[in-house]
């Protein structure tokens, strides 16, 4: 009789730490898939970039400093990997954008082009579609790191080596400031 409780423990702990991994596993995968997700709607976003770059380039070259951050943002983002780089690249290849963007109101014949408004409309399309899968993946991310968080898992987690994932958090702070635009050359100095 005792053997056979020892036995059924010795059952459900089994069942316990089989359901424990699988949950670990099936979160896991999740987080690779979403982060995999949001990989390929920056890669498409990039990929646009250069596009967006050279039509506002024919409209208004002597903007040489905008574009340039544009381009140089692009690059970082793209070399960017764990999710914290990422994000703090992102941030600044938003700003840039903006500011990208904010030409086109000095320069309302860039507006006019087929080219540039579609390119924008591509654009802002992504960016709708970066910031679901962002929120996909911190959801999966916040599901992942609180089980390995609570107990018991966490003593299982630790043991088979699985560890917190960071969040995707692109700050607000690049939305809310208004590009810096300017439209005047620098003057020469008078004697």
């Amino acid at each position: 009789m005792f053997g056979i409780v020892i036995l059924g423990l010795l059952v459900l702990l089994v069942i316990l730490a089989i359901g424990m991994y699988n949950g670990l596993v099936r979160l896991k995968v999740q987080c690779d898939n979403a982060w995999a997700d949001i990989d390929v709607q920056l890669k498409r976003r990039y990929d646009l970039i250069p596009n967006l770059v050279e039509t506002v380039k024919g409209y208004a070259g002597h903007e040489k400093d905008t574009l340039e951050a544009v381009i140089n943002a692009r690059n970082r983002a793209m070399t960017a990997t764990a999710p914290g780089d990422k994000a703090q690249a992102e941030n600044m290849l938003s700003g840039a954008l903006k500011s990208l963007f904010a030409l086109s109101e000095a320069y309302p014949q860039l507006r006019a082009i087929e080219s540039f408004t579609s390119l924008q409309n591509s654009l802002s399309q992504i960016e709708d579609t970066v910031q679901n899968a962002r929120r996909y993946y911190n959801a999966v991310v916040r599901d992942l790191n609180t089980k390995i968080q609570q107990f018991p898992t966490n003593i299982f987690a630790n043991m088979l080596g699985f560890k917190p994932r960071e969040f995707f958090e692109v700050t607000a702070a690049a939305e809310r400031e208004a590009p810096k635009v300017s439209f005047n050359a620098p003057s020469a100095p008078t004697a």
